[in-house]
């Protein structure tokens, strides 16, 4: 007996419907996943569609949106990338927390302690693409196992090293490592959620990025004090790492495009995919402007802790104010303003991009915006006021927190999902290479320069200053002048007013950064449509090949059954 769907088909001769299933096969595999295409159905295919299978190729854009309708399954998942974004970030930041301590152990000046973070991000953005390519084709679980077990244990081997040669090859391993995950684990999560829900969660995943970055300050600070040594502040997150791994493992990994009922996808070849992503206007003008917040909230993260260090021993009576104290304070507020900052950005998004479709970049720019001001009052206020400092730069992170989940998830929505993880790829290659990559060894190279012309300035200043008594008294002078020009021993007023002047140029960096995110503005709309477009055909093409295969067996079982008969 034949399946009542399927009688309008069955009425044809069967030699036909083989016909066009092979046709319908071919069209299947040759249709671009990002190009329009119309009548993918055949008019018999899409007559006989019950209401129950047409909504089943929308069942992406009919999931819940709220966090009821997660399952435990997915909530395991999610709180396993969650933790191993958080231990991610600390492990990046915890030499932040005790720079000073290294840049004494190694006998290193502001320029190389920026490079230290520079060589991590470096190859960190280098093997970015690499791992995309691989997350678009293979099983991410073992991808982001790999990298997770790198990063562990090169920072592990790391806190060993007595040469600042081997120290720093061991940080651009550590990149290498991180790259593989920062990369893949995303597309997991816009893989299992869609539409409202998966930014909630995408603001969860982010929401450990400031968190983790200010546990790095404090959980290294902290481990650094108790135990006398930097080394040790390095020896915490490879035992998280560990357990990382192994929760790896239970976690489901969703086919690609699963939750927008696109998960057969055709997968295209790596050069078409790059083509197409550099071509999506939205997508590349909201790359830009994430360069942006990369490159201040690499300086800030970097030198952060030192510049408040700095500008809190002028004032009078904290002369003596310990690093650790000033970098647990900064940790705190890094990580107060993240609890805050990301969620609120994510809640904008969700609120106003039901009435204003273009409020996601509206929001970043806005954030960027309000960001330089705020983050420059801290830099002006620290000599005067701590609280107030300590204030301004609260209020500026949160602001520049709006942004994490928020461009990840424009990201994930102007991007078809065979391409999510080369966009993402492209992005942190993007990203640090005119990011974060350079913003540490850039302000430090700058502060550097300003100190040679401080000194000139203060060593003149000395030298003119009051009645000499003799001849040798001048020439004790120009011998101090010379050896100081050569073996520098600046004072705290010469190394703030340097880092601060070089720490400047973030505000213009956030303006800059605000200006591209509106330019993402006019283009957003458009390419959510094409991908909206891409998904809902590529679903279509899926069912109607299901169906004409299943008409292609009812009718070979009918034809073997009429030859049963006249036997």
């Amino acid at each position: 007996m034949s399946n009542p769907k399927y009688q309008a088909l069955r009425a044809k001769d069967p030699s036909e419907n083989t016909e066009e299933a092979g046709t319908m096969s071919q069209t299947v595999s040759t249709i671009p996943s990002t190009h329009s295409s119309q009548h993918l159905m055949s008019p018999e295919v899409e007559s006989v569609m019950t209401e129950e299978d047409r909504k089943s190729t929308r069942r992406g854009s009919e999931q819940e949106l709220s966090f009821s309708s997660v399952t435990k399954s997915q909530w395991f998942t999610v709180a396993v990338l969650c933790f191993i974004n958080l231990i991610n970030y600390m492990d990046r930041f915890t030499i932040a927390g005790v720079l000073t301590d290294i840049q004494d152990s190694f006998n290193i000046q502001d320029d190389e302690g920026g490079l230290l973070q520079t060589v991590f991000i470096l190859s960190y953005m280098i093997f970015a693409p690499i791992f995309g390519y691989l997350g678009d084709r293979y099983s991410r679980k073992a991808i982001m196992a790999f990298g997770i077990t790198l990063w562990g244990a090169t920072t592990l081997l790391g806190s060993f090293m007595n040469s600042f040669g081997w120290f720093i090859a061991f940080r651009a391993f550590v990149g290498i490592g991180e790259a593989s995950y920062s990369t893949i684990a995303p597309t997991i999560l816009s893989d299992l959620f869609v539409h409202d829900l998966r930014s909630k969660m995408l603001a969860v995943f982010y929401f450990a990025i400031p968190v983790g970055s200010g546990l790095g300050y404090i959980v290294g600070s902290e481990t650094a004090k108790a135990l006398g040594s930097w080394h040790w502040a390095l020896r915490v997150t490879p035992a998280l790492a560990l357990v990382a791994v192994v929760l790896l493992f239970f976690i489901d990994e969703p086919e690609r495009g699963q939750s927008e009922g696109s998960s057969h996808m055709q997968t295209t070849s790596y050069v078409e995919d790059v083509k197409d992503v550099c071509k999506n206007k939205s997508f590349m003008l909201s790359t830009a402007g994430f360069t942006c917040v990369a490159f201040v909230a690499g300086a800030l993260a970097w030198f952060g802790p030192k510049f408040m260090h700095l500008g809190l021993k002028m004032q009078p009576g904290k002369e003596n104010i310990q690093l650790n104290d000033v970098s647990f304070i900064f940790g705190a507020i890094t990580m107060s303003a993240g609890i805050l900052g990301v969620p609120l950005g994510s809640y904008l998004s969700t609120k106003l991009s039901k009435r204003y479709p273009r409020g996601d970049p509206i929001i970043c720019a806005v954030g960027l915006l309000l960001s330089a001001p705020l983050l420059a009052a801290s830099m002006i206020l620290v000599t005067v006021s701590a609280p107030l400092a300590y204030i301004s730069v609260f209020l500026g992170q949160i602001a520049l927190n709006l942004n994490w989940a928020i461009v990840a998830d424009m990201l994930l929505y102007v991007v078809v999902p065979t391409r999510r993880s080369t966009a993402e790829a492209f992005q942190i290659l993007i990203s640090h290479a005119f990011g974060d990559a350079g913003s540490p060894y850039l302000v430090g190279v700058i502060s550097e320069s300003i100190k040679v012309v401080l000194r000139r300035d203060t060593a003149s200043s000395n030298f003119g200053r009051g009645p000499l008594e003799s001849l040798s008294q001048l020439g004790e002078n120009a011998t101090t002048t010379i050896a100081s020009l050569i073996a520098p021993e600046d004072s705290t007023t010469v190394k703030f007013t340097a880092l601060q002047y070089s720490l400047f140029t973030t505000s213009f960096v956030e303006v800059l950064g605000g200006v591209f995110f509106l330019l993402t503005a006019a283009y957003i709309l458009k390419d959510r449509a094409n991908v909206d477009r891409a998904v809902a055909e590529s679903a279509q093409v899926n069912t109607s090949n299901q169906y004409v295969n299943e008409a292609n067996e009812v009718s070979e079982s009918s034809g073997s059954t009429d030859m049963s008969v006249d036997n």
